[in-house]
Parts: C-alpha cells; structure tokens; sequence
C-alpha cells in the first residue's frame, strides 16, 4: 500500500509539473527598449512629404489579465496638402513585461469617412482571443506565442542579430486582421545611414512579403534598424505598385542607450 501510494504521489507531482509547464508564460529578456521612449517619424511618398508618426511606450505601467504590461502606441495622420484625406491611425498594443507577448490590441482607424475600432483581448493560457468589433465578438483559437502587429515589432526588437548570418530569417506567429499570419523577417547583413543626427552603423531587414497586388516584390519593405542595443528603425522604405514611400527618424526621447551617431 505505501508503495503505491509513492508511485501515486509520484504520478501526481509529474502530471503536476506538466501542467504547470504548459500554462506557463515564457520569459524573453528585454534590454532594447523601456517605459518612456518616444519616436517621431516624417513620412513621404516618393519626395512629398504626406505625413508624421510617432511611436511612444507609456511610461506607466499597466495591469491587464493580472500580468504587468508596457502600453506601446502608434499613431500615424496625413499632413499638409494630404491631410484633405484626413488620415488618423491608431495601433496600441499592451505588451507583457515578461513575455513580450500582447495582453490587449486596439485598432482606430479613421480614414474620411472610413472608421474602423477594434479590440482583441488574448489568453496566452488557452491560445485564444475575443476580437469585438462593430459590437460583435468573435472567438479564436491561436498558436503559441502570437503577436498582434505591434508586439511583433517589439519582438524583434529582443532578436540579438549577432547571432543570425545574412540571408537568414527569425519567425514568428501574428494575428491581425482575424488572419494567422508566419512573420518572417530576413537579415540581409549591416550597413551606415546618414539622418539628420549623423550617420549611424545599421542592421538591414526585409519582412518577406506573400505575392500581393499592394507591394512591389518580395522584399518591398526594407527596414534600417540601430545596430546598437536601442535596435531602433532609423530608416523604412515601403514599394507600392503605384509608387514608393518613406519613413525616415526626425525626433526621440528617453531612449534606453544614447545613440553613437558619427
């Protein structure tokens, strides 16, 4: 009888511990970015400059499904001639501490009189999440470890490229838009930017792109990320069928690192 019970016992701190295990967060070191920063870009289409957008974490730190989470938000309008569209975009993310992984997505986007808000909230515990929209709720089932667009991002910024060769991709899951999508996204090696700070050594990354009738190829976003513990975008350019736009830094704040501009 005391055997058994032992082999029971056992059993039971072995089933115990898997269960623990599966429903356990993951932990992703962070030492890129922190509570506080502030990014502001300029964006043009081809020459024409046509709008800013800036790209802030709250110095706050928030509560959402019990977990501490930094509030990431990106807010991109039209400007100048191009604000008869009248463009205001907002993309906000609550991005666990810990896990680097989304608690809470919202989307706002009014275009004229185009709108559409939505939110997402994620169980990372049981793979789902409840998108409402329009007043309707719609449940999903998710893969591990998914990312919302703008989590997906401050995933990469974690990457330690030292490690990836050229022509290498590092992965991920994201869900956006009621779609799962594989995010990839290639290292094509390093280079130097000029910006108006100075120049500055950068990391060159192409998020490999499904054949499509918006962009222009499959690597028709190339990004200029700090190659520097910050890994911040100094520099994106985006080819449309009907054109190409930039974006390129214009002011910051409250960086983690102070940048080595020459």
């Amino acid at each position: 009888m005391k055997i058994l019970k032992k082999i029971l016992f056992i059993c039971f701190v072995f089933a115990l511990s898997s269960f623990v295990i599966s429903d356990s967060y993951r932990y992703l070191p962070n030492s890129s970015f922190q509570a506080g920063e502030y990014f502001e870009y300029k964006v043009k289409f081809g020459f024409l400059p046509i709008g800013e957008a800036t790209v802030d974490v709250s110095p706050q730190i928030y509560s959402v499904n019990n977990r501490p989470c930094y509030r990431v938000n990106i807010f991109g309008k039209t400007t100048g001639l191009t604000d008869l569209f009248r463009i205001r975009n907002t993309y906000r993310s609550y991005l666990d501490t810990a896990a680097i992984l989304p608690q809470k997505f919202l989307m706002s986007l009014h275009e004229n009189n185009y709108k559409k808000d939505q939110t997402i909230i994620f169980d990372h515990i049981a793979n789902s999440a409840i998108r409402e929209q329009d007043k309707e709720k719609k449940n999903f089932k998710l893969p591990d470890n998914v990312h919302d667009v703008v989590s997906g991002y401050y995933f990469l910024r974690t990457v330690d490229f030292s490690k990836v060769k050229a022509g290498e991709s590092v992965s991920s899951n994201m869900f956006f838009d009621d779609e799962i999508y594989n995010m990839k996204v290639k290292f094509n090696g390093r280079g130097v930017v000029r910006t108006r700070f100075g120049k500055i050594n950068v990391i060159k990354l192409n998020p490999i792109l499904p054949p499509n009738a918006m962009f222009e190829g499959e690597d028709a976003i190339r990004i200029w990320v700090s190659d520097d513990k910050n890994r911040v975008p100094i520099r994106i350019e985006i080819d449309f069928s009907v054109g190409s736009a930039s974006m390129e830094l214009k002011e910051y704040r409250n960086t983690r690192y102070e940048f080595d501009w020459k």
